[in-house]
């Protein structure tokens, strides 16, 4: 068989790889880079008061207002971000506030701040961390930008009690490469029959997971603002939290989180109001 020349095998593998290209849809449009593609996943469920979600947002706007963190921004490599806001209670409750938004500077950043401040906020019933990350993980597909991290940003306060578990979810997305951050808000006492009193427990045992995980518990109303801006500091900068923040793995004498302590509660309290 008769050896090809150099021109024409230049020209063959040429051939071959427009097939390939051809055969991979978008793969010839190359996506910005940026370094980071982050969702905010904020709890709007039922047991979350008024006042509490309100706080919650007015946190995040005053993050993405704040001139500490466009510093954060412009000074990655790539000097951008794209986010994301969505809120989320029970498993058929899910909703994009604002879509994918580049983040380059504090002109932009200031005009994320402003439309979030103005959408009305949700309120459904039930609480799936479950689905709110499962839908989180879905929207990094639509982010229009190729970042170096990945990380989900959810908040809440109480444990997950619908849907499917959040272990096995947090796992897919974490073996996806995928960080997940906790903000469990912690105001009230435990009182009530969804309460959980060690609810920062929960999140560090259930919920968040990736390298450098780490979670801000929010056990003040005074500490949203402080709380939010301090996570987003962190999570844009892809810096190391303190080690006091990081607990994806409890110590060894310590006993692990019941990851299905909020499903217990739910079934109790079904089991009270329908009695065989």
């Amino acid at each position: 068989m008769q050896s090809l020349s150099p021109r024409a095998l230049i020209f063959c593998l040429w051939v071959a790889l427009a097939v390939v290209t051809w055969a991979r849809p978008g793969a010839a449009l190359a996506q910005p880079a940026a370094d980071l593609e982050l969702v905010i996943a904020v709890d709007v469920s039922l047991s979350m008061d008024l006042d509490e979600q309100r706080l919650q947002r007015d946190g995040y706007v005053a993050a993405f207002r704040d001139p500490e963190v466009h510093k954060a921004i412009t000074s990655g490599p790539h000097g951008r971000i794209a986010v994301t806001y969505m809120e989320w209670a029970g498993p058929p409750t899910q909703q994009v506030v604002l879509p994918w938004t580049r983040i380059d500077g504090p002109e932009a950043a200031r005009a994320f701040a402003d439309r979030l401040e103005t959408v009305p906020i949700s309120r459904a019933r039930m609480t799936s961390i479950s689905a709110a990350l499962q839908f989180s993980g879905r929207l990094f597909e639509t982010s229009g930008v190729q970042g170096i991290r990945r990380v989900i940003d959810v908040s809440g306060d109480g444990p997950n009690n619908a849907g499917v578990p959040v272990v096995p979810v947090r796992d897919e997305l974490v073996a996806q490469g995928v960080v997940i951050n906790g903000l469990p808000i912690m105001l009230k006492l435990a009182t009530g029959f969804f309460d959980l009193a060690d609810l920062d427990r929960y999140y560090a045992d259930c919920v968040i997971g990736g390298t450098g995980a780490f979670m801000i518990p929010i056990k003040e109303k005074s500490e949203f603002q402080t709380a939010t801006r301090r996570k987003l500091l962190l999570e844009i900068a892809g810096l190391a939290p303190p080690a006091r923040l990081i607990r994806v793995q409890a110590p060894a004498e310590e006993e692990k989180m019941d990851c299905m302590v909020g499903e217990r509660q739910w079934r109790r309290y079904m089991d009270g109001r329908f009695p065989n």
